[in-house]
């Protein structure tokens, strides 16, 4: 099962790194992400279905109003949870990434379960081992970083005091 579910992971990985995929993904993921929650109650994810996803929830950095966002995530197996500002491979960073920047304190939503975090921005010195451990779990991902000309923002989410852990 789990050599199928890799070999699932890197045909999703290739194609997710077309230049098809990085021009309408950002059209068409977050319409449909939004309507399979809405459908399913929060239950499922669209992206779930393949990778482990979650529902980031944020303060704006710019607003203060609160934000959701769907994202995949590496699972560590300390609880841990490891998400990558990729935006498509787009030039910009995403807004969520500004937002964990201003405001560290957030909620994630895995399977359903609220469990609140503390964002904390992977430094230089982890980088390479933190890459090395996200491909192996999402074969290829690094190729959004070349694709995007810029450092992608890699941030740890680490449950917070009396949340629990543990949400793969």
């Amino acid at each position: 099962m789990a050599s199928l579910v890799r070999g699932i992971r890197v045909a999703v990985a290739r194609f997710s790194r077309t230049r098809f995929f990085r021009r309408v993904g950002p059209t068409i993921m977050p319409p449909l992400e939004r309507a399979i929650r809405f459908l399913t109650r929060g239950r499922v994810q669209l992206s779930g279905l393949l990778v482990p996803s979650l529902v980031l929830r944020t303060t704006g950095a710019k607003s203060g109003l609160a934000r959701e966002t769907e994202l995949m995530y590496v699972p560590e197996p300390d609880g841990r949870m490891l998400v990558t500002g990729s935006n498509f491979a787009g030039a910009a960073h995403p807004a969520w990434s500004a937002n964990l920047i201003a405001h560290p304190d957030a909620e994630v939503v895995v399977h359903g379960r609220p469990v609140p975090v503390r964002a904390h921005l992977v430094d230089d010195d982890e980088r390479e081992a933190v890459w090395a451990f996200i491909e192996q779990q999402w074969p290829g991902y690094r190729g959004y970083e070349r694709a995007s000309g810029r450092t992608l923002r890699i941030f740890r989410l680490d449950p917070r005091t009396g949340a629990g852990g543990g949400y793969a």
